[in-house]
């Protein structure tokens, strides 16, 4: 289980004396890590009784052409460039920033997949 609660340590080493334990609220969840496949979706339960919608795999994104102010639903081809982590653009995995190849040209993913449940995403001018 991910904790994400204070670290038991100061910034300069030395050990911190927690004046309480771990919480509930204070653990965190795995990552989506959002792939290039037939659409799946999750439904998390947040605090407060707030629900989110994680995409797990999509093949279809939302892009947005800054020029003519339209936008259209084309499936995506593959993710060319992730500064997020190296390795994701090997495995194709989509996260906010990550460059997309699609029908209509490249695209830049502007939302998180992992939060939103959807992908969206504004087309970059031709190279």
């Amino acid at each position: 289980m991910r904790w994400q609660g204070e670290s038991g340590r100061k910034l300069t080493g030395g050990r911190l004396i927690l004046s309480r334990g771990k919480r509930k609220f204070e653990t965190g969840r795995e990552q989506s890590d959002t792939t290039i496949a037939a659409v799946r979706t999750k439904k998390i339960e947040t605090m407060g009784g707030n629900h989110k919608m994680r995409i797990l795999r999509g093949d279809v994104v939302i892009v947005s052409d800054p020029k003519t102010g339209m936008a259209k639903k084309v499936k995506i081809e593959t993710v060319k460039d992730n500064k997020a982590n190296l390795h994701y653009m090997r495995r194709n995995i989509i996260t906010k920033g990550a460059v997309i190849k699609t029908e209509l040209g490249d695209a830049k993913v502007t939302n998180r997949p992992g939060q939103d449940g959807l992908i969206n995403a504004v087309l970059l001018p031709p190279q």
